[in-house]
């Protein structure tokens, strides 16, 4: 049976998805004299103006770069790395011009999975060379593009001019690349965080793997540098990296824009943060950053760039961000080359002269000089999407297997879920009403509390504090002197349930329902161990019952629990249907919650679908202790 997580539970295929959003908005009851939720209509997304935080201190920001970091390699699915297996090379053709050597490969950045690339060589070598790594942007052509606007040949062939050796390599979906398509990500692909944005970012963090291990070259002299989607690679492997020394982001850093391709959002990714904040973790290595009039980065010398250097300021280097802005549409033209050109030039004190910075043109590019078709061998031990997936799912397993150090899975399953145990929760007071709320957030929970003595009791009912209040169990526990607090559980509005189901992209900028109704758990159990003394006693009541376990897991407080998982399983069927939180299942999914809580006696369903008003006293489910 599939249901919604909260509210009366119902089957889904007597009940088309619009009916399910009003049901969701309307029908669930709300906590007389309760206070709206923001969250249930503050949403973020692609095209959301977004503001830099102030960060006064290098410490705060240091302790900020620490937490984006984990969160945009679990977003990514590479928390933890994948191993990293042998590359593997395979070059398939070489061609030299007047401007350099070129030879096209392949490596093999996972098991049976291969990337196309072409490394692009000075024509006289030398020992200690400076490298480069281009990722390319969305034009149709990805890699071997090479339009007056944009050309990444150009680009890779002007810089092995100067002396440098270049990686330029494809995007997921592009050129030699197709194992896999540029979108192929479905929500079970979520739940294990197995998208294009995490293959693409692997495969960047292979890619620079590949590049320093090619003779000659300085590893103290890397850099990197794309345009448009290739920018946002750009700042994400500089986020993640710190082999990258030196960087130019080419027409993608916005306050206005922040991508919306496949490649370039996944899940959890910008929760809480945006691509100016995301760009500034470079701090306080070198980074140009390349703007122009006619695109979302039109804005740049008066808002991002200035954002960008309060943060290279805390480190005393705002001389190493710079801006270049230019009156031109979206583009990596010659003008934005020969920027970077001069840039590169600067940082790794190359003595090369004007003339030899210049943007010189190319000649026509034939594509099959560049790619690896026909000649490549791969296909012969290539996998398919099916079996990537597979292996991906295999190799996540085998990882939460191994981990012995329960602080490491409990970090983990925080980082998927992206919740936090606050350390304060603020309440108001009315009667025995309450609302809760983090410091410097935007959540609001309503519900219900009795002051009292002993150890406290925490109710999360699907039905709400009405339904709680009815049944008999909680008549009686009212009764007594023990402390009491019954959540309101949170209701998504129609906005943002429609824009849940509408909106590919919803999950990188906002929570998933699930993921919400764990962090007022931890809200709750936060406010009672500041109020209240002695273990507390978690009672999940209809299908809050996974939230509440999930939450005792990760929460670093004594808990007894009393939950209902009413068959849940763990399957990807079951949190795609019943408890969806991307990434959950990369986490350890259900079996890393259990290993986190003591053992369980018995499952078994301790409320009526149809009758939640007739509770036993002492309800049967899952008894435990959280370790």
């Amino acid at each position: 049976m599939s249901r919604l997580p909260y509210g009366q539970d119902f089957r889904l295929k007597r009940l088309n998805p619009f009916r399910a959003v009003l049901y969701w908005a309307l029908c669930v009851p709300a906590f007389a004299g309760s206070v709206q939720d923001p969250r249930t209509v503050d949403l973020r997304g692609v095209n959301t103006h977004y503001s830099m935080r102030d960060y006064v201190t290098r410490q705060q920001w240091e302790a900020r770069k620490a937490d984006l970091r984990t969160s945009i390699l679990t977003s990514a699915g590479l928390n933890p790395l994948p191993p990293k297996t042998p590359l593997k090379p395979q070059y398939t053709r070489h061609i030299e011009n007047e401007f350099s050597a070129i030879d096209t490969v392949l490596i093999e950045t996972m098991p049976g999975f291969y990337l196309g690339g072409n490394v692009y060589r000075p024509l006289k070598p030398k020992p200690g060379m400076p490298a480069v790594l281009v990722p390319h942007g969305h034009w149709k052509k990805g890699r071997v593009e090479n339009l007056p606007e944009y050309s990444v040949p150009a680009l890779a062939m002007n810089l092995a001019r100067q002396g440098y050796v270049v990686f330029a390599y494809d995007m997921v979906g592009y050129n030699d690349t197709t194992q896999l398509s540029h979108d192929f990500a479905s929500r079970d692909n979520q739940l294990w965080s197995f998208t294009p944005l995490g293959i693409q970012l692997w495969d960047s963090i292979r890619a620079l793997d590949f590049l320093l291990s090619l003779d000659g070259v300085d590893s103290n002299r890397v850099a990197i540098t794309g345009a448009s989607g290739g920018g946002t690679q750009t700042f994400l492997l500089t986020a993640i990296d710190d082999r990258i020394n030196v960087s130019a982001p080419v027409n993608m850093i916005s306050a206005y824009m922040q991508g919306g391709d496949p490649c370039e959002e996944a899940p959890g990714l910008r929760v809480d943060t945006f691509n100016v904040e995301i760009a500034a973790m470079m701090a306080p290595r070198p980074m140009l950053v390349i703007s122009c009039t006619k695109d979302w980065t039109k804005h740049t010398p008066e808002e991002e760039f200035p954002a960008l250097q309060s943060i290279y300021k805390l480190y005393d280097r705002k001389q190493l961000v710079q801006n270049q802005h230019f009156d031109a549409e979206h583009n990596y033209n010659a003008r934005s080359r020969e920027a970077v050109y001069r840039f590169l030039a600067r940082q790794f004190d190359l003595p090369l002269s004007e003339a030899e910075l210049k943007d010189r043109e190319i000649s026509a590019v034939r594509e099959a000089d560049f790619l690896a078709f026909p000649n490549a061998d791969h296909l012969k031990t290539s996998l398919t999407a099916e079996q990537l997936f597979q292996e991906w799912k295999n190799m996540s397993r085998e990882q939460t297997e191994q981990v012995k150090d329960k602080e490491v899975l409990r970090a983990r399953l925080r980082s998927a879920m992206r919740v936090e145990f606050p350390e304060t929760v603020n309440s108001d007071l009315n009667g025995n009403e309450i609302g809760l709320r983090r410091l410097n957030s935007d959540d609001r929970i309503n519900g219900f509390w009795r002051s009292g003595k002993r150890n406290p009791v925490l109710i999360v009912s699907s039905g709400g504090i009405a339904a709680a209040r009815s049944t008999k169990m909680v008549k009686e526990l009212i009764e007594t002197s023990r402390p009491v607090l019954i959540l309101e559980p949170f209701t998504p509005s129609l906005l943002r349930t429609q824009a849940a189901l509408t909106n590919r992209n919803f999950f990188s900028y906002n929570r998933s329902d699930d993921a919400i109704r764990v962090q007022d758990v931890l809200i709750a159990l936060s406010f009672l161990k500041a109020n209240a003394s002695g273990n507390i006693e978690v009672i999940a009541l209809g299908s809050a019952g996974i939230a509440s376990l999930f939450a005792a897991a990760v929460a670093p407080v004594e808990t007894e629990l009393l939950i209902d998982l009413d068959g849940f399983a763990g399957t990807d069927e079951n949190f795609r249907e019943e408890f969806f939180i991307p990434g959950i299942q990369r986490a350890g999914g259900l079996q890393a919650a259990l290993r986190l809580t003591s053992s369980v006696r018995t499952v078994a369903k301790f409320i009526s679908d149809s009758q939640p008003n007739l509770l036993p006293v002492v309800p049967r489910g899952i008894r435990g202790r959280r370790r």
